[in-house]
């Protein structure tokens, strides 16, 4: 172990040794590549034959293109010009041609001269600039070139049959120049340290690392490419498995205090009260959560499942189980309204076993964390307190809830990040769930799963669908509960695209579909990108893009704009209230209250209400300016509508091009109701590394070949192989090139997050 660090040095290398400080500034500014061993997995996007280049004639507009091709004629011109009133002004057009159309190169004033002089006709270069248009001709201004030379008919001819590697690369730092620079390190890759065991290498055919980076940076065939490819997704899986199989492995060593519910607790009382069957699918996921419960290490599972699905129902009856084998537990969501939502519908589902009276003069049981046996005055034998706790409750009712978190007076609570501060105390958490997970930092959950006497369990729920590889992926250290049957009752949601520009009587009809529904006894929501009172902030106000970088010039329509539009206009008359997240807490709660209750027939509002929020009598949503959210967002909202009897209906209104991506996405969304198909066209629609991005897991992605849709047999095998691995050497004492390429991945954020889970 101790030869490790010098093994490593040749790729721990920092680039400016190497490259020069200039390269590598530009480098680490532009690609985030600081030492040799990051340039080496900077691995090429794709990859070009000469002469059968990106077809000049199909070049993309207003895009970064690198081509290669072959000087057709060059011509030098004089021109007078303001700046060269004596006709002294020159212009060299180039024509370059690869065989399928062919591209004009324009240089103007001193950046002729180089130029004039090396790009004679039969010249090939590589070329990379902008691609646009002058006089109806396709043309690159100012282009970067590199000269391809080959002085002998070999060389011109293994010339012809190499295979150009094309880097993911900027503006200020062309394709080649990356290249040029690997090839500078790439005799460095002989040192890299190899992370797969070579049992597992060998039995599956797979290169030697250092092989596999020559291949990949120089390869002589395509037979190279896969080759390296294959063995490089095996890199990413395995170490990413081995890094979750470690976070399984230490939770398997921690202690936790099992916790069983009684026969005839608060837990059979409840079920003994509700009014409905559960569904196959709850009952499924309740027992293997009450598996996990019962055992003596933390339960660590994601509670996944469709809106609407009944995923509180399963976290209140693991609650009440918690509570029947004398703990506490404690649900934590990421907004206020969404946390008085939650605690709402607990309390409306609980009843009377939801205790908010006066407890008989008998003290609590020792140990119980919130079962009272004798209920309260009046109430029935078996209940437990629920308490609400959010940073902007009034001191008298924070004081109270924390005295009876800290007694154990209180078997549930609900709220916000503020059960994280210093001043709660818990009796006995026994219990962690988590909604709606991806809104937390990791230090979040952590803190709060720290103030339990032994680590509790932990209940990780999420409405967004997640395919199996990225489960395995991004919630790769918890175990996978899916919640895919909806309960009897819920209603079909019929979803319409709504092309406001191109047919603007179709949002006149989307109103009058609201004044319908209303009509009906029903209730709507309208809900829009942002609240409307930031004009004043012109960087808030001003020019967006939508998530595909199409440029819309126009502001985000707002809550606040629309209400006020909407209630002198289409739905004048009818009862408008608006609710976004910059509202005071009692305001938020007294609307979401008026319109629970029906007394409103229109709520405008932001994402606020995205998730959790439960209001049966609403049938109808219209999305305003639909193309600036995401897939998985849309399916969120529109699963707000259709939880009564009556069908819901969701229009998605947008003002973007029939043919844009924009609208292939809202029609995606249109056409099914399926979370999880959804799930995998939002996936297939963004970039790789944001499965793995800052928003869900709290670290950069480390995923560079690796495509977690269409990889999904080397990511299942990479899991099994880990798990062997870590069962048998858990401290990798054997393997120190996969502790190494461990310690690589794991950057000291990344590494918070796959500790603290």
């Amino acid at each position: 172990m101790d030869l490790v660090p010098a093994l490593e040095e040749p790729l721990k290398q920092p680039l400016k040794s190497v490259l020069g400080p200039a390269t590598a500034k530009v480098m680490a500014e532009h690609l985030g590549l600081r030492t040799v061993g990051d340039l080496l997995h900077h691995y090429p996007r794709r990859y070009e034959e000469r002469g059968q280049l990106t077809h000049l004639a199909d070049l993309p507009m207003d895009e970064h293109v690198t081509v290669v091709a072959q000087v057709a004629d060059a011509r030098l011109h004089t021109f007078a010009s303001a700046k060269a009133p004596r006709g002294k002004g020159q212009r060299l057009e180039v024509t370059i041609t690869d065989g399928s159309g062919r591209l004009q190169l324009v240089f103007f004033g001193n950046g002729v001269h180089k130029p004039h002089k090396e790009l004679l006709p039969g010249t090939r270069a590589m070329f990379a600039g902008k691609v646009s248009v002058f006089n109806r001709r396709l043309q690159l201004a100012h282009p970067a070139y590199e000269l391809l030379r080959g002085d002998s008919e070999e060389a011109v001819e293994t010339w012809a049959g190499a295979l150009i590697p094309i880097y993911p690369a900027t503006a200020k730092l062309e394709s080649w120049k990356i290249g040029k620079a690997v090839q500078t390190v790439l005799p460095s890759a002989q040192e890299a340290l190899d992370p797969l065991p070579p049992a597992l290498r060998e039995g599956r055919g797979l290169l030697p690392l250092p092989e596999a980076l020559l291949k990949i940076h120089r390869p002589h065939t395509k037979a190279d490419i896969a080759d390296a490819r294959a063995r490089l997704k095996w890199d990413e899986a395995f170490v990413l498995q081995v890094a979750l199989a470690r976070r399984r492995h230490a939770d398997t060593l921690l202690p936790a205090v099992p916790r069983v519910p009684g026969p005839d607790g608060i837990l059979a009382a409840f079920d003994d009260r509700l009014p409905f069957t559960l569904t196959e699918g709850q009952q499924k996921v309740s027992r293997e959560i009450f598996a996990d419960l019962a055992t003596a290490h933390p339960m660590h599972r994601l509670l996944q499942g469709e809106v609407g699905s009944g995923k509180t129902m399963v976290a209140l009856r693991a609650m009440l189980a918690v509570v029947d084998a004398g703990g506490q537990a404690a649900m934590l969501a990421p907004t206020e309204v969404l946390a008085q939502q939650h605690h709402r519908s607990v309390t409306e589902m609980m009843g009377e076993l939801a205790s908010w009276g006066l407890w008989r003069e008998a003290p609590p049981q020792k140990g119980g964390g919130g079962r009272r046996e004798g209920g309260m005055l009046g109430g029935p034998e078996h209940a437990t307190k629920v308490v609400l706790l959010t940073g902007s409750m009034g001191m008298a009712a924070r004081r109270q809830a924390l005295l009876d978190l800290a007694t154990g007076e209180a078997g549930i609570v609900i709220g916000t990040h503020a059960l994280i501060e210093d001043k709660v105390q818990f009796h006995d958490l026994g219990l962690v769930v988590v909604d709606e997970q991806h809104r937390f930092g990791v230090e979040q959950r952590d803190a709060l799963r720290g103030k339990g006497k032994q680590p509790p369990h932990l209940l990780v729920m999420t409405a967004t669908p997640i395919p199996r590889t990225v489960a395995m992926t991004v919630f790769g250290d918890l175990e996978t509960s899916v919640l895919d049957q909806l309960p009897a009752g819920r209603s079909p949601i019929a979803s319409h695209v709504v092309p406001a520009a191109d047919k603007p009587h179709f949002l006149a009809r989307a109103w009058e579909r609201v004044r319908e529904e209303v009509a009906a006894g029903h209730q709507a929501y309208v809900v829009c990108p942002r609240i409307g009172d930031e004009e004043d902030d012109p960087k808030k106000a001003g020019k967006k893009k939508d998530p595909e970088g199409e440029a819309d010039k126009r502001p985000p329509l707002a809550v606040l704009e629309v209400a006020d539009q909407l209630s002198r206009g289409p739905l004048q008359g009818l009862k408008v209230e608006v609710l976004h997240g910059r509202m005071h807490p009692d305001d938020k709660d007294a609307v979401m209250r008026r319109f629970a209750a029906g007394e409103t027939d229109v709520l405008v509002a932001t994402t606020v209400i995205e998730v959790g929020v439960n209001v049966p009598n609403a049938t109808a949503m219209v999305i305003m300016d639909a193309d600036r959210f995401g897939v998985s967002q849309l399916h969120q909202l529109r699963g707000r509508v259709g939880r009564g009897s009556a069908p819901g209906l969701c229009l998605l209104v947008t003002e973007m091009p029939e043919a844009s991506p924009a609208r292939q996405r809202l029609a995606a969304v249109a056409s099914t109701l399926d979370g999880f198909e959804l799930s995998r066209i939002d996936l297939e629609q963004r970039r790789e590394g944001d499965v793995l991005g800052q928003a869900q897991s709290g670290a950069r992605s480390s995923l560079r070949v690796l495509a977690v849709i269409e990889d999904e047999e080397v990511i299942a095998e990479a899991r099994q192989e880990a798990a062997a691995v870590v069962a048998a050497d858990p401290e990798l004492e054997r393997l120190p090139g996969l502790r190494t390429a461990l310690d690589a991945l794991l950057d000291e954020e990344r590494e918070q997050y796959l500790e603290k889970g």
